[in-house]
Formats: structure tokens, sequence, C-alpha cells
């Protein structure tokens, strides 16, 4: 009887898939948008300004809706970066939700609309001290329905609803900011889908 109710209850309970974003070899899974440069190094990936400084994306080719995505990144040159959720792009031009990579003193971990109403949350100055400088930070983030959550290093940095946030769906890519001069690593992206 206790071997059916355990059944019974594995049966009811939703498998969660775990995706490993970025395979450490290539950028298999992965679109180029732009003229600024994304490759593999030392089973890192790498963002750097190209000879254009422009605006350049790195996003997933499949749309991810509800996740919960861990990842690390070190800034070296600038590191003016960040990662959009539920966006689709054009060109250059971006439409989503960026989780910015900023240097410190710049809101990273805060949530910026591209080409629509800007900031949407900065970060509090007492929480610019949470960012590692010259080092590896672990960001997470957690995107369900309007729900968006946002942590460094294991602190929470963002917890707020938007009613557009909720309505949208679209892929994850990661960012080079315009003006050259940028370079940011990139390693461990795992997404878990929600």
């Amino acid at each position: 009887m206790k071997y059916f109710v355990l059944l019974a209850l594995f049966a009811f309970i939703a498998p969660t898939k775990k995706v490993t974003l970025f395979n450490g070899k290539d950028l298999t899974g992965w679109k180029v948008y732009g003229t600024e440069k994304w490759y593999v190094d030392n089973g890192e990936l790498i963002c750097e300004s190209g000879p254009d400084k422009e605006y350049g994306y790195l996003a997933t080719e499949q749309f991810y809706k509800n996740f919960d995505l861990s990842l690390q990144f070190k800034q070296e040159a600038n590191g003016n970066s960040g990662v959009f959720f539920r966006s689709t792009i054009e060109g250059t031009k971006i439409s989503g939700w960026q989780v910015e990579v900023a240097p410190k003193n710049h809101d990273t971990g805060g949530i910026y609309e591209s080409y629509g109403r800007g900031w949407l949350q900065q970060i509090p100055d007492e929480k610019e001290s949470i960012l590692k400088p010259d080092d590896w930070n672990t960001m997470r983030i957690r995107v369900e329905g309007d729900h968006v959550q946002t942590f460094l290093n294991g602190k929470p940095m963002v917890d707020m609803r938007d009613e557009k946030i909720g309505a949208a769906n679209g892929s994850i890519a990661l960012q080079i900011h315009s003006g050259g001069g940028i370079k940011v690593r990139w390693r461990k992206l795992v997404l878990k889908e929600l």
C-alpha cells in the first residue's frame, strides 16, 4: 500500500529541468547580434568590445519564460554589461529587461527596461558593496509570471512584480554596452525551468 501512495505522490511532482546554457567549448545554442566579440577562452565565455564600440548581444536560440538562472561573471575592463531576460532582438535593438552588470556604484542586480521605461528598480547605496570588483561574482535571476527576483553573491537585490514583464516571452541575452573598452568573463550558466 505504501508503495502505491509513494507512486501517486511522485506522479504529482512536476520534474524540474536544468539546462546548461554554455557548454564551456563553443557558442552552440547562442546567436551573436552586432559586431562585438564573443568567444570561449579556457572554458569561459568572453564578451569584449570590438572595433565598432557599439552594443552587442549574445542570445539563446531558445526562449525561456519561467526560470531560475544562476551564473558567474568577472569584470575585467570596465565591465558594463548585463543579462537580459524575456528579450527579442532585431539587429542590435533589444526589447526586454536587463539585470544590470556594471562597475561598482552602478546598480549591478537592478532591473532596466531597454527602449522603454528605463530603470524599473535600482540598487540602494548600501547594497553596492556586495559586488566584488575584479573577482568572480555569482548572479541569480528568478523570473516566474510577473515576479522577478535577483540575487548577487547570495544577497537579495530586487524583488518586484510587473505586468508587462508577466506578459512577455523571449531569450536570455548577454550584453556588451557601447563605448568600447569592455571585457567581461562568464561561466557556470545554469538555468532551471520552472
